[in-house]
């Protein structure tokens, strides 16, 4: 809709004459459990007061709405007629005075999407649930507002909804429910603190609360009570771990407590797992929200648990950094998500059980960034982002994962105390305010002392990544002469950055196994950097750059280093130096360096000795990619034969009932193929074949079965029966995913149907088919798709919400038609579509850069 996407200028223009002193949001949810009428959307009653300031009166501004319509707008007590002021999406507010009253009744539709007001009814018990989510401009689907991060004010809620719904928002409710006219209840909420309206949020349905709460004492006077909730659907309930994500809240909580000097501000802590969610999770301030496949409805490894207690901990962070003071605009994204995901991790080590946060975070949040700073669209972790549709695609693994693994050069260029002393006078000097990178740097130069404006202009102002490299020069004596660290950076971004690095020299210890026993810290700056402090060591059998992970680069190794790793990378006995070493040889590969089919034999032979479940989990998935598509097409076959083998030789080998098991046994279903294979996973199904202490519970259960079916071993009528035994909501997910991938041509053309052709799908069974159509092992099947996708884009793109276009745009590109082809239609359609949307052509860029990489991987991979 013209207006629609929001831009830059747009917004600053708008924050330079209007302030917003409050909203008053009344929200009648109860249309969500009546019948359906079958004529347009489903939609309920939303009514919006807005006080706010003109420092121009006479000027023209514009509200923010998208609704499928609008009952009547009252500026100044003014009636102003819809049919004139409303374009659909926009509210031309005209003549404003300095002080200025905007009432909005609206009817606003429910969501299917994820987007705005999300409706969602649970096959299980019928029982309908709801919940917002709004990042970066979506709470103008559910109230009239005026929808960018920098017009902060207080919101007062209003919802009526069923009776016996639990009800819940951002700020505690003002007194019991009371009976409202026509049936259901009236909660009222406090009125929150001056936030941005994309984190104010509102969640309601029958859903099962589990209550706690947290106490502290400020000083010798003051302690500081929050309450405590998590909240799931109640067909959930049975699988709901409350205990444990308390356990982790509180944690959290006197972790930031004792670093930020800054109580937490907003109250109550209420935590939300909610169906069909878009995303891992959303900082709403007093009312977070995840989604509920952090309820485990089996068993799940240690790594699960762990990557869980992370987001909650990263959301936790955002209360600070993001809800307390919040970017100015999406330029300065970074602000809060890089900051979150560095204390995310951090917290989880120094105060929770999963102290392994830091191997994790090198194995596999990195994997993110590299691979986002190597594509065509990487972009400055401080981006340039003109619009609405700039800024959601900028969730991406630069705005976090390099932007945390840079906050943490940061930490080691300044010092932890200096770092977090920033933090301080960041949150006190910014309350409820804005701010941008500018503001940052002030205080990081005050505690530091440190001229920070050339770091930020290495680090956060200029995009590419940069590779280091050991260079080795020994005496006659055979002991190290000179040490030297090579910097180089990407052609398209000649960038050298200083670099706080750790260089640890790695030998053979009384045991055999690979132990380091020099270390020397130093500032890698320009090309060439010599480390005196390790001249006159004994000859090392492997040097590892940036080791513990202080810097963001890219490992590489000296030849001799790189013959040990392809020995010996298993006997490493530091779990974060065996994690930088397989982050090292992994980046080989994907930038093909090293064929693949030597890393997957690295991974064949050192994988089962791989102690961090974490890490392990990184090693399949990027084992199967590597199989998927950088495996020279001609020797596939064999290679996928030796994976399946050594993945079944492993689960065999793991322990009965250990999580190692349990990946193992995830692992083997994804790459088995032969009829003996199949045959197993089928045995596992019916009962007929067991391996000592692996519980084949429901979750696994569809996992093997997903296999059988795009194998063609099992049928629709082996789906539907699997779908008797569990008719849960997850259950029809994965009952669409297998049905999608079964391996006919007729099934594939009904799933593309689905997804490109209508939108009656919700945006769980959207990732669903598009997961089961869009399968590896049946090439031939999806290949007819190639000219239909890059015929039907533009039109998915003009018709569809941003989240579904980006779903079907990135999901069905076809990736696995990895030939020259299908690279130079992918060519075709960009010197065509100029004129595209920018973003549209940002991920069909970004497919097309992967596409490349296979290609120069099956390449070098040929060569083998």
């Amino acid at each position: 809709m013209p207006g629609e996407n929001l831009s830059r200028e747009e917004a600053h223009e708008r924050a330079a004459i209007l302030s917003v002193e409050r909203y008053d949001v009344a929200l009648d949810l109860r249309s969500a459990v009546a019948p359906a009428t079958g004529e347009g959307p489903r939609t309920f009653r939303s009514t919006t007061v807005i006080d706010f300031r003109c420092s121009r009166p006479g000027a023209a501004s514009f509200a923010d709405l998208i609704a499928p319509a609008v009952t009547s707008v009252r500026l100044n007590g003014r009636e102003l007629d819809p049919a004139v002021v409303f374009d659909g999406c926009r509210i031309a507010l005209a003549d404003l005075a300095e002080r200025n009253t905007l009432v909005v009744d609206a009817r606003c539709a429910y969501s299917r999407t994820g987007e705005g007001l999300h409706r969602f009814e649970d096959p299980e018990d019928g029982e309908i649930y709801l919940y917002t989510q709004y990042e970066p401009a979506d709470a103008r689907r559910v109230f009239a507002n005026f929808e960018q991060p920098d017009l902060k004010a207080p919101f007062t809620f209003e919802v009526t909804a069923p009776e016996g719904w639990t009800v819940i928002s951002n700020s505690a409710t003002d007194g019991a429910p009371s009976p409202a006219e026509g049936g259901g209840v009236t909660s009222r909420f406090l009125p929150t603190r001056p936030i941005s309206t994309y984190i104010t949020a509102v969640v309601a349905g029958p859903y099962h609360v589990e209550h706690d709460h947290y106490s502290r004492a400020l000083d010798a006077k003051a302690v500081l009570d929050i309450p405590l909730s998590a909240l799931c659907r109640r067909s959930l309930a049975r699988h709901f771990d409350a205990d444990e994500i308390f356990t982790v809240t509180k944690q959290g909580l006197d972790f930031f407590h004792d670093h930020f000097d800054y109580p937490y501000p907003f109250g109550k802590y209420d935590q939300a797992f909610v169906p069909e969610y878009n995303l891992g999770a959303m900082e709403n301030p007093g009312c977070v929200t995840f989604r509920e496949e952090y309820v485990f409805r089996g068993k799940v490894t240690r790594a699960s648990y762990e990557h869980r207690a992370n987001v909650v901990l990263h959301e936790m962070s955002h209360m600070w950094f993001g809800d307390l003071v919040t970017m100015r605009w999406w330029d300065d994204l970074w602000l809060k998500e890089s900051f979150a995901d560095f204390m995310g991790a951090l917290s989880q080590v120094e105060s929770t059980r999963y102290t392994e946060g830091w191997i994790t975070f090198a194995n596999r949040r990195k994997s993110w960034a590299y691979r986002a700073d190597q594509l065509p669209s990487t972009h400055p972790v401080v981006a340039d982002i003109r619009d609405l549709e700039d800024a959601k695609l900028n969730f991406d693994g630069i705005t976090y994962s390099k932007g945390a693994a840079v906050l943490k050069q940061l930490v080691a260029y300044v010092g932890r105390e200096a770092f977090l002393e920033a933090a301080r006078h960041y949150f006190k000097r910014h309350a409820y305010g804005n701010t941008t990178l500018a503001d940052l740097l002030s205080v990081l130069a005050e505690t530091s002392g440190r001229d920070m404006t050339r770091w930020s202009r290495a680090w956060l102002e200029t995009a590419g990544v940069n590779s280091l490299t050991p260079e080795v020069v020994y005496g006659d004596n055979g002991r190290i002469a000179e040490l030297t660290v090579a910097q180089a950076a990407d052609e398209a971004y000649p960038v050298l950055r200083p670099h706080r690095v750790a260089v640890g020299l790695y030998r053979s210890g009384a045991d055999g196994a690979l132990e380091r026993y020099a270390r020397a810290e130093t500032d890698v700056a320009g090309a060439s950097t010599v480390v005196a402090e390790l001249a006159g060591q004994a000859a090392p059998d492997l040097v590892l750059v940036n080791d513990d992970d202080l810097t963001y680069c890219k490992i590489r190794f000296d030849q001799a280093s790189l013959d040990t790793v392809r020995e010996r990378l298993g006997e490493l006995t530091d779990p974060l130096a065996r994690a930088l070493a397989w982050s090292a040889v992994w980046n080989l590969t994907r930038d093909g360096l090293m064929p693949a089919r030597d890393y997957l034999d690295l991974v064949l032979r050192f994988a089962g000795r791989e102690s961090d479940i974490g890490v392990l989990h990184g090693l399949h998935q990027q084992a199967r990619t590597a199989l998927t598509f950088y495996v020279a097409p001609d020797a596939r076959p064999e290679t996928g034969r030796a994976l399946a083998e050594g993945a079944l030789r492993e689960l065999r080998l793991a322990e009965a009932g250990s999580g190692h098991q349990l990946a193992w046994a995830r692992f083997f279903a994804t790459v088995a193929e032969s009829k003996s294979e199949l045959n197993l996973l089928q045995g596992l199904l019916d009962g007929s074949a067991e391996i000592a202490g692996l519980d084949v519970d429901q979750e696994l259960r569809w996992t093997f079965l997903e296999t059988l079916t795009a194998e063609g071993v099992a049928d629709a009528d082996a789906v539907a029966a699997e779908r008797a035994r569990d008719d849960t909501a997850s259950g029809h997910r994965h009952e669409v995913r297998c049905l999608a991938a079964r391996p006919s041509a007729a099934v594939k053309a009904d799933a593309w149907a689905e997804v490109v052709d209508s939108d009656a799908l919700s945006n769980a069974l959207v990732e669903a088919t598009i997961a089961g159509f869009a399968q590896p092992g049946r090439r031939e099947l999806t290949a007819p798709f190639v000219g239909p996708y890059f015929a039907s884009i533009e039109r998915v793109w003009a018709s569809r919400s941003i989240e579904i276009a980006m779903s079907v745009v990135r999901g069905l590109f076809p990736a696995h038609q990895d030939r020259l082809a299908t690279l130079a239609a992918t060519d075709t359609w960009l010197a065509d579509h100029g004129a595209a949307a920018p973003a549209l052509r940002r991920l069909v860029l970004e497919a097309r850069d992967d596409l490349a990489r296979s290609l120069r991987a099956q390449a070098c991979d040929a060569a083998l």
